[in-house]
């Protein structure tokens, strides 16, 4: 499909459309969570805070059986626009904390579509949307966050290829972590966040229907690693913000490193390596 096949006037029509949820932040998610990283926490108790990026394990999707997507997904329409593109993908986020969530704290999330932007890529149209959210407690706003979500046509073997060495590491690091991510890990990942994309867990879909080489990490969990990575490096460390871009996927079964560099007192660039040394994600970190 090209960019002028797009309706760019009814995609845009959605830009303003919101909706609001509520949830509670239970402990057992966390608890899961913590085990799923390898990480030997505490049991969570009420009051503790809530890990960074860890926001993700609420306000779940619920869509019903017969609203699935032949790729898992919620099928076209409704809060998101209906984007007439196969594929739909995490691009990156910007989170701004105001103000720590904790356990049992009781949250409302208002998401508002900010942007729908059609454009022409190497590898076909693309259309980029940003999704604003909005996480309030009892005591105010907690945390904003810009969500990126790219739509596009399935990608050439060429453009999967260029993919693979789409990002070069930002130089030495000072921090790493070896990943071998398998199945058992990014099945417990999308049995934690209800997410039923198929690239995740169905070996013979990713490969037959989607054409990669194996089951993708989550996007969403190779940022989880790279903050967890920093809070093992800086435990006493207070995010306050984070920004991701993801450059390329990650693949089961092989090798990655989560890596870290601190650029001053208050702020870390993170990165995600693959097996043959290019950059799969960038981010950066700033804490108090």
């Amino acid at each position: 499909m090209t960019t002028s096949q797009i309706d760019a006037g009814e995609l845009r029509s959605w830009i303003g459309r919101s909706e609001t949820r509520s949830d509670v932040i239970d402990p057992r998610p966390v608890e899961l969570l913590s085990a799923t990283l390898d990480r030997d926490d505490p049991p969570p108790r009420r009051g503790d805070a809530l890990p960074p990026l860890w926001h993700w394990l609420y306000f779940l999707p619920s869509f019903r059986e017969s609203d699935v997507g032949p790729d898992g997904h919620q099928k076209r329409g409704g809060f998101l626009p209906p984007v007439p593109l196969p594929r739909r993908m995490w691009a990156g986020s910007r989170i701004e904390w105001l103000r720590p969530l904790a356990i049992g704290d009781e949250v409302v999330r208002v998401s508002r579509i900010a942007s729908v932007e059609p454009k022409a890529g190497k590898s076909g149209a693309l259309v980029f949307v940003v999704v604003r959210h909005e996480l309030s407690t009892a005591g105010g706003l907690a945390l904003t966050e810009e969500h990126d979500i790219v739509y596009r046509d399935p990608p050439s073997a060429e453009a999967r290829a260029g993919a693979a060495n789409a990002g070069t590491p930002p130089g030495p690091a000072t921090w790493k972590r070896r990943i071998v991510p398998d199945d058992v890990l990014l099945f417990r990942y999308s049995a934690l966040t209800f997410n039923s994309h198929r690239i995740h867990y169905d070996r013979r879909y990713v490969t037959e229907v989607e054409g990669y080489p194996g089951l993708v990490v989550h996007g969403p969990l190779l940022a989880t690693l790279l903050v967890d990575l920093l809070r093992r490096e800086r435990p006493a460390a207070v995010l306050r913000r984070f920004e991701f871009r993801a450059l390329a996927p990650l693949f089961d079964g092989t090798a990655f490193d989560v890596c870290g560099r601190p650029e001053d007192e208050r702020t870390a660039s993170l990165w995600a390596k693959g097996a043959a040394g290019a950059t799969a994600m960038r981010a950066t970190a700033t804490s108090s």
